[in-house]
């Protein structure tokens, strides 16, 4: 990332996060994470595994690491202006930070005959190796095929939670059956499973926090009825782009999406409400909380 002009914010960071579901008896279920309450940005907020991508991400062998090539993930991705070795890098941080954040691992062993070892990987992550020499090691293949682009967003130049700004492309796919999801207790301090409006609700009644983008997703999210629903849908048209606008409406504070009268960008993004406002530390819909689901 090049630093700004003088004068100029800070371009936001490029970032992945992915979105891991299971289906439940009651439907899909998705994966949150309590970011640590001493932690720099969005202290104390359930968010989806992720973080920023790193300058190795970009440069780790595809033939050897990755189950696609640069340039199918690139087209996937459908950012004709991302360099390919970024675009496929997105993909690897969203992996990446999956095995850090929850230790699940989306990966398949070269030669088919062994099991993935996300603990073993985790644990040499945390040792400090880096990812490209987990996977020699282990012997382990990348399965970019099981991520589905989701979605863009990017912080505005004005953020209304925490301080820094990102570019960050939300993928979905669906957790390892035989892998079990655990926080870092690091950077993360709790994980849970829930139905996408049973977190809202949380959210809702005060029990846990959420950040616009996860409040979106989750009310995306509930609209589906099974992990296979998400991903055809994700699979089946190009990740928006969803660059939030802030603006201050009788000492409240408003954020608008695409399609909003205040957006300007006319064409809508997302399901559910196009604005959400700011009050008593709670981001709702202007016609309440079931407006996220119409």
């Amino acid at each position: 990332m090049q630093p700004a002009a003088p004068g100029l914010p800070d371009p936001p960071r490029a970032a992945a996060t992915v979105v891991l579901l299971r289906d439940s008896t009651a439907g899909p279920e998705v994966l949150l994470l309590r970011r640590h309450a001493q932690a720099s940005n969005m202290a104390g907020v359930y968010v989806f595994p992720g973080g920023k991508l790193d300058a190795d991400d970009a440069t780790l062998d595809a033939d050897t690491h990755l189950d696609q090539p640069h340039a199918t993930l690139h087209a996937n991705l459908n950012e004709p202006d991302t360099h390919s070795a970024t675009a496929a890098g997105l993909y690897v941080a969203a992996l990446r930070e999956a095995l850090e954040e929850c230790g699940l691992l989306l990966a398949e062993p070269l030669g088919g005959t062994s099991a993935v070892n996300a603990t073993r990987a985790r644990a040499m992550l945390r040792e400090g190796q880096p990812f490209a020499q987990v996977l020699g090691a282990l012997q382990l293949r990348l399965q970019t095929r099981q991520l589905a682009p989701w979605s863009r967003w990017v912080t505005p130049l004005a953020p209304t939670m925490g301080t820094r700004r990102f570019d960050t492309r939300f993928f979905v796919a669906q957790a390892p059956a035989d892998q079990t999801a655990l926080h870092d207790n690091e950077e993360t301090t709790d994980s849970v499973w829930l139905a996408p409006r049973a977190a809202l609700e949380q959210y809702r009644d005060g029990r846990i926090d959420l950040a616009p983008p996860q409040i979106t997703s989750l009310a995306h999210l509930a609209r589906h009825a099974s992990v296979a629903s998400v991903l055809d849908a994700a699979r089946r048209q190009p990740p928006p782009l969803i660059l939030p606008e802030p603006f201050d409406h009788d000492g409240v504070r408003v954020l608008c999406y695409p399609g909003d009268a205040m957006h300007p960008v006319r064409e809508r993004a997302l399901p559910g409400p196009t604005r959400l406002h700011y009050h008593a530390r709670r981001f709702t819909p202007e016609d309440g909380f079931e407006a996220l689901f119409r």
